[in-house]
């Protein structure tokens, strides 16, 4: 991909203002991770986007939850994988939904899939389930690079943002197999430099995780095109500062 880029929204990249408010797994400071409770506050607190990670139950449905595992959100010793989706709503007394689920609850914002593992069936199965519910044109994705390869062989037009955690540059050959829109960073490996390469490559930028008001208002002054926060209602209000800042000047 090469050339200027242009916001989801339509705006140019980087112009003031401008950034995604991502909510990082919904509204977890307020509500449990995860939860269509916590997808509904984050949407309440101005996010424009969703993120929440997929796994696979053992009867092959996409359920939403981060960890492996169930314990430290429910209690459960137990693995995701070892449980049926049925199983699962019975360990979280109903608290983990179906990615479709999910769906349903955070239409029409837009929503950001995380891949946490390099599991070619989690993202099949993924795929199926957005299309499926009509959702891939508000539907992007992230995780791990194997999982987004297998995304990218099952749809070739998805839309996703390459997570990048590493302080090396980002892989060339595996730029080229994904084809991301977007390059999705961990925050402490941002600068001003790899900004601008990123623009002058047509990629939009996004950054990750990030609760302090500090560091979202230096990301902000960067330019970066998306912000992923446990605190969505505190950076919507740092991107709303910015805008109206830049609309004085």
């Amino acid at each position: 991909m090469s050339g200027a880029t242009s916001h989801p929204g339509g705006s140019p990249a980087g112009a003031p203002g401008n950034t995604l408010v991502v909510a990082h797994r919904g509204d977890p400071y307020r509500v449990r991770e995860n939860t269509l409770a916590s997808f509904r506050s984050a949407i309440a607190e101005g996010a424009d986007a969703v993120e929440l990670d997929v796994r696979l139950s053992r009867d092959g449905v996409p359920v939403v939850v981060h960890d492996p595992g169930l314990k430290r959100l429910w209690g459960v010793d137990r693995a995701v994988a070892d449980l049926t989706v049925a199983e699962i709503r019975e360990a979280s007394a109903g608290g983990v939904p179906t990615l479709a689920e999910a769906l349903g609850a955070t239409f029409p914002t837009r929503v950001l899939i995380d891949l946490p593992e390099p599991d070619g069936a989690t993202a099949r199965a993924a795929v199926a389930t957005v299309a499926g519910d009509g959702s891939v044109d508000r539907v992007y994705w992230c995780g791990d690079p194997a999982a987004l390869l297998a995304v990218r062989a099952d749809d070739p037009t998805a839309e996703i943002a390459l997570t990048w955690k590493r302080s090396a540059p980002v892989r060339a050959g595996l730029v080229a197999e994904v084809r991301p829109r977007w390059l999705n960073y961990r925050f402490g490996l941002l600068d001003r430099a790899t900004v601008d390469r990123a623009r002058e490559a047509g990629y939009l930028l996004g950054a990750w995780t990030v609760d302090s008001g500090r560091t979202m208002r230096r990301l902000l002054a960067m330019g970066v095109d998306a912000i992923t926060s446990n605190r969505p209602g505190t950076l919507r209000r740092a991107v709303d500062r910015a805008a109206a800042e830049g609309g004085e000047r």
